[in-house]
């Protein structure tokens, strides 16, 4: 082990009665709620990046919680009550946000959703999941068929545009940095560069040790560790999964106003600053995007100019600027698994493709739990 002077021994690693492991938005929205439940306890944050790795800072930056073909198809994987649930966390999840945030802090716009779809047949249940939807939203229609939005868009191949006007975009980066000082300022430590390595749970305390041999000492541990859950907490159903995104030049007179959805969520796109980000595909090669490497691939990039050219901006080439990918933590379902494990650890992961909206609900049902 690394020897620690008596200064760091004093402060840094001094014990604490509460650490979470992950800096991304689970991490800060646990420790933000943590620490309004209990402001006299030391609570540490530790990040084993230099930035949180994961999804939170590599998203497209959608405040959303589900489409007329996504929620059809949790639905039926899942059921009518989790589905339901899902949705309202979802929901109260974004309200938080902004609860905590002027939306000037993370470039928040109220733009409304819109799906795109290319058949009828989602439309039969249409009054069917705006019944389900008025005990969260509180509105008769949340989905409401709005097909001028074709022609004053400027799709090609799609039959059908539902409008939500509950959704937004916001700015990931802002968020996560506006998330970082709040709690920083209510004086929780946060860590970057300590990657644990495993830890040892005993009857007084768990004894953290880290990649770089030291240790730190804990009363209650909390894995906020999404996708990179499985080395740590071997028993949990986590699966990586892969999400690709790539980002146009400037487009003089971009119509589009909004965010976008189409195929159950798999496509997603908006207008960022007369730009189009563009992510999703994964449906075109599931298999390969299982996976931890935070890459973009050529099939999937493909898949997603071929989108780009023939239901966007039919008929237009345009040149890409940007590409990344993010990793997200995927399971046998989309419900979250927020739990304790031990008398002294706890979890809030698998948060899906809709962590910004989900986490913060997650980290005040976790706050409830400790």
């Amino acid at each position: 082990m690394q020897q620690l002077s008596i200064w760091e021994a004093e402060t840094f690693y001094a014990p604490q009665d509460i650490v979470i492991v992950g800096a991304g938005f689970s991490g800060l929205w646990a420790a933000l709620h943590l620490k309004q439940k209990y402001p006299s306890k030391k609570i540490t944050i530790i990040e084993r990046g230099a930035t949180p790795a994961g999804a939170s800072g590599r998203n497209a930056g959608f405040a959303c919680f589900g489409s007329l073909t996504e929620i059809l198809s949790d639905i039926e994987i899942m059921g009518v009550d989790k589905t339901l649930q899902l949705i309202s966390w979802r929901f109260e999840g974004l309200k938080i946000i902004r609860q905590h945030f002027n939306d000037i802090d993370f470039d928040y716009h109220n733009t409304g959703g819109y799906e795109l779809l290319t058949h009828d047949s989602s439309l039969e249940k249409l009054s069917y999941i705006n019944g389900l939807l008025y005990n969260i939203t509180n509105a008769t229609e949340t989905f409401v068929p709005k097909n001028e939005c074709i022609e004053n868009f400027g799709f090609e191949s799609i039959s059908h545009v539902l409008e939500n006007r509950f959704e937004g975009a916001l700015h990931p980066g802002k968020l996560l940095t506006a998330l970082m000082h709040k709690v920083i300022a209510m004086d929780v430590q946060v860590m970057f560069g300590t990657e644990l390595k495993n830890f040892d749970e005993n009857k007084d305390n768990i004894i953290l040790n880290t990649s770089d041999k030291r240790t730190l000492s804990t009363q209650h541990l909390v894995f906020c560790t999404n996708a990179f859950s499985k080395s740590l907490l071997p028993e949990i159903a986590v699966v990586p999964a892969r999400g690709q995104v790539l980002l146009t030049e400037p487009i003089p007179g971009l119509k589009l106003n909004g965010v976008f959805h189409y195929n159950e969520g798999f496509y997603y796109f908006r207008n960022l600053n007369d730009r189009i980000l563009l992510g999703g595909a994964r449906n075109t090669s599931i298999e390969t995007e299982y996976t931890l490497d935070a890459f973009t691939t050529l099939p999937i990039q493909q898949a997603l100019e071929d989108f780009l050219s023939k239901v966007i901006l039919p008929g237009q080439r345009v040149a890409i600027q940007q590409r990344w990918a993010g990793i997200m933590a995927m399971g046998p379902d989309k419900s979250p698994v927020l739990k304790q494990l031990t008398d002294r650890t706890f979890c809030s992961i698998r948060l899906g493709g809709m962590g910004v909206a989900l986490a913060p609900m997650m980290g005040k049902m976790l706050a409830e739990m400790i």
